[in-house]
């Protein structure tokens, strides 16, 4: 779980569409697998199958950069309403091993959560 800086509410339906397409792209890149990604205005969710070479600290870590970078390009005007540094996410993030639940119940969380207008 990727949150934004402040806790901000700057995601908008489209913002999450065009984010879903970068993360898609960066996974890709790192021979990750993309199997789940949903968000709400504040937060977003992704459920990933990464191969255990990957570290996956460099791994969000680029997602973050990169992501950062290109939707403060993109939606600029938008987020500069929201934070005045070119900054979109927290330093931290939520990163969980599906172990004590199946896939299909973690799917199904992602699933419903509240998307923006």
């Amino acid at each position: 779980m990727l949150v934004t800086k402040y806790r901000r509410k700057c995601f908008t339906s489209a913002m999450l569409d065009r984010l879903k397409e970068i993360v898609t792209d960066l996974c890709q890149k790192w021979e990750v697998e993309l199997l789940e990604f949903n968000g709400e205005a504040d937060h977003v969710h992704l459920l990933l199958d990464m191969y255990p070479n990957i570290m996956p600290s460099k791994f969000i870590n680029n997602l973050k950069t990169v992501t950062s970078r290109l939707m403060r390009k993109e939606f600029a005007e938008h987020l500069a309403e929201f934070y005045w540094k070119p900054v979109l996410w927290t330093r931290a993030y939520c990163l969980l091993t599906t172990g004590g639940a199946t896939i299909d119940t973690i799917r199904q969380y992602i699933e419903k959560q509240e998307r923006p207008d």
